[in-house]
């Protein structure tokens, strides 16, 4: 049965369309909103995955560039090879609300793809994908705690929108995207310029109103066409097994669980594991996964009790209390700034190169070719957290954890007008245990501070936790990789000392209230300002000058007409001024010529040659030119690259001259001074002005 219903957001209508296309799939649906069209469908198998353990779900984004009428710009001419960081990003922002709403040991193989179909350079795709993604799965036989709708909130001016424009959000103060259920918010992904708590908490409760209609949309859409859910049993549980472990465990677990350090935390949990598993006996050898199931199960349990009934953390601190916090400045003495950020057991090395233009990221994307000045790459090797695994590119999970980390800082970058460089931020992860993506923010900071670029502002974040069990809701602040497994909420938060720069939120629990939301902002913020006052005793300011082995970037303006002769015939003349002062040159259309150096003494000699090419003649300037060609009637001086002018034979000296060449002959030099210039670009030269000027002075 074809069904098409329709929702306003926004001030526009967005539609859901299924039973068209795609129907062998266990749910599909067609979302658009404007010209923005995007197919989403959900398969998973008829069977569970054998000894899977966890959800075994993929979600997979793609951007079609056929999707805005162009065919792909690489040598195959067709969408080939990994994933861009939009698309990975996507794919995560669907992941993280849909995923703890499937049952509790469903093990079947399950994948959510997203395709653009059809892009109208208005209204971003992201958001359509994540409706279409928890519609489809309403509609399908997929058992589903659903449904959940998402939008995207910008402000301009103090007004508050839901799903802007792509021109708009240009102009918006605040920019995130939420996701809901009918009763309150599960995740939270975006930034804003400094944008007070209040305001923020604003901006997603807004987001959280204006996609209700989506929400009455799946519903209707649910109850005309979708599939009756199949029924999804967990496996039985031996709950003799599980009480035995309980007694045999539960109370050396909690011994163990309040050992402050990691590694040996993580070690005696190992051996007590161990040691019950091999005490149980023959009777269990053939069931350790569902033995050592049951322990993680009771170590989970004791986490929390020791949190909500003892009001205490694994490593002792107080519930708003942020870990020991050291930082250092200026650590490596070659690249052009770096920072080492140490919270806790959490490590983090940043270090900055310093680019010209040519540097920038070139981008090939559905809103066109786009260029970026600033990048931030995070590693996340696996010495960090003591494992041992193969070395390969950046995960999803690393994407993430930089997209996140870049937001937060390139609110706080100037503007290519005053500060024109490229960028390049590379965050080590030395050690985790927790939040290294905070870690970044912070030592990214200070790398760039330690770089002299310029900065409005430092920004530090903190990941903040939860945990709730009915009414009782405990917040924590600065999560160890432990309470961030055990708790119902990871909540990173970053900005400046005035206002929030970045934020993402993602919870294990159905829905989060504006109340706790509320009361996370506040506590992340006395947080971040803590840590912003650690870092800022290793620096306080920006450096003053960039680092000396930086290129060093100067800019002319020049006239356009120009810019041929400063190219030369074939880019004879621009590759000679780069190779005799070791340089590189960008030259807009406009005229703006950019020079790239890696020292000021070469940079202002091709600036030198630059200006010999195209300086323009004034009048009333004396030069000294070079007599390039005699006749009857006077001289022509060449007085810059590629100029002359006319010295008549009436200019050539004080007194009357009969011949030309009895004053100057071809090859020649000649100060002279610059009369006129007419409208057809002739200039007139006078030799005698400058005599009579110099005998005068005598």
């Amino acid at each position: 049965m074809e069904l098409t219903l329709t929702a306003d957001v926004g001030g526009k209508s967005l539609s859901i369309e299924t039973g068209k296309v795609a129907k062998q799939a266990s749910g599909s649906v067609v979302v658009q909103y404007g010209e923005t069209i995007v197919l989403v469908t959900v398969v998973a198998s008829d069977e569970p995955r054998a000894n899977a353990g966890f959800l075994p779900l993929s979600v997979e984004y793609q951007e079609k560039i056929y999707a805005a009428g162009r065919i792909p710009g690489n040598y195959h001419r067709r969408e080939i090879g990994r994933p861009s960081e939009k698309e990975t990003l996507t794919a995560r922002l669907i992941d993280r609300p849909i995923r703890p709403l499937f049952p509790k040991e469903y093990f079947n193989e399950l994948q959510v793809i997203a395709t653009v179909l059809s892009m109208d350079q208005e209204n971003d795709p992201d958001v359509l994908a994540m409706v279409g993604a928890s519609a489809a799965l309403e509609i399908s036989d997929i058992p589903f705690a659903g449904p959940i709708a998402c939008v995207r909130v910008g402000r301009i001016d103090g007004e508050l929108r839901a799903n802007p424009s792509l021109d708009e959000l240009e102009k918006c103060d605040i920019n995130i995207i939420v996701a809901g259920s009918r009763t309150g918010v599960v995740m939270v992904e975006g930034g804003g310029n400094e944008v007070s708590e209040a305001d923020m908490l604003d901006a997603i409760f807004f987001g959280h109103e204006a996609m209700q209609p989506l929400i009455d949309l799946q519903e209707k859409m649910k109850a005309t066409v979708g599939k009756p859910k199949k029924a999804h049993e967990p496996p039985p549980k031996d709950e003799a097994l599980i009480e035995k472990l309980g007694t045999l465990a539960a109370d050396r677990i909690r011994e163990t669980i309040v050992i402050p350090e990691k590694m040996p935390r993580y070690a005696a949990l190992r051996a007590l594991k161990a040691e019950i598993f091999e005490g149980l006996g023959e009777e269990y050898a053939d069931r350790k996964g569902e033995v050592y199931d049951i322990l993680s199960s009771l170590q989970k349990t004791a986490s929390r009790n020791l949190i909500l009934k003892e009001g205490r953390r694994i490593d002792g601190r107080k519930f708003d209390e942020v870990r020991p916090i050291a930082c250092e400045a200026g650590v490596l003495p070659r690249p052009h700034g770096s920072a080492l950020f140490t919270r806790g057991e959490t490590q983090v090395l940043a270090v900055l190169t310093i680019g010209s233009g040519r540097d920038e990221q070139r981008l090939e994307t559905l809103y066109g070719d786009e260029t970026r000045r600033f990048m931030l790459h995070y590693n996340f090797p696996p010495f960090s957290v003591g494992e041992v695994k193969r070395m390969g590119g950046p995960s999803r999970r690393d994407i993430g954890h930089g997209g996140l980390s870049a937001r937060a800082l390139e609110r706080v970058l100037p503007p290519a007008e005053e500060f024109d460089y490229t960028l390049r931020l590379v965050s080590e992860v030395l050690e985790s245990n927790g939040s290294s993506s905070m870690g970044t923010v912070c030592s990214g900071t200070l790398a760039l501070m330690d770089g002299g670029v310029p900065i409005k502002a430092p920004v530090s974040g903190i990941a903040m936790g939860l945990v709730k069990e009915g009414d009782q809701v405990v917040i924590l602040t600065d999560i160890l990789g432990d309470e961030d497994h055990t708790g119902d909420m990871d909540f990173k938060v970053t900005g400046t000392r005035d206002g929030v720069t970045a934020l993402q939120m993602d919870i294990k629990i159905l829905e989060l209230s504006r109340d706790i939301m509320g009361k996370a902002l506040v506590q992340a913020r006395e947080g971040r300002r803590f840590i912003l006052d650690k870092m800022l005793e290793a620096l306080s300011e920006p450096r003053e000058e960039i680092s000396p082995y930086a290129p060093k970037v100067l800019t002319i303006k020049i006239n356009p007409d120009k810019i041929r002769d400063v190219i030369g015939p074939g880019g004879k003349v621009i590759r000679a001024i780069q190779t005799d002062t070791n340089t590189r040159i960008e030259i807009e259309d406009s005229g703006m010529v950019k020079i790239s150096a890696f020292s000021k003494e070469e940079g202002d000699a091709a600036l030198a040659r630059v200006n010999e090419i195209t300086l323009e003649p004034e009048i009333g300037t004396v030069y000294e030119g070079t007599v390039v060609k005699t006749t009857d009637f006077g001289a022509f001086v060449q007085i810059l690259p590629g100029t002359d002018g006319l010295v008549h034979i009436s200019q050539l000296a004080t007194q009357r001259v009969k011949k030309v060449t009895d004053v100057v002959k071809e090859g020649d030099t000649l100060r002279v001074k610059v009369l006129e210039i007419n409208r057809d670009g002739k200039i007139r030269l006078s030799h005698k002005a400058v005599l009579e000027e110099e005998n005068g002075r005598k």
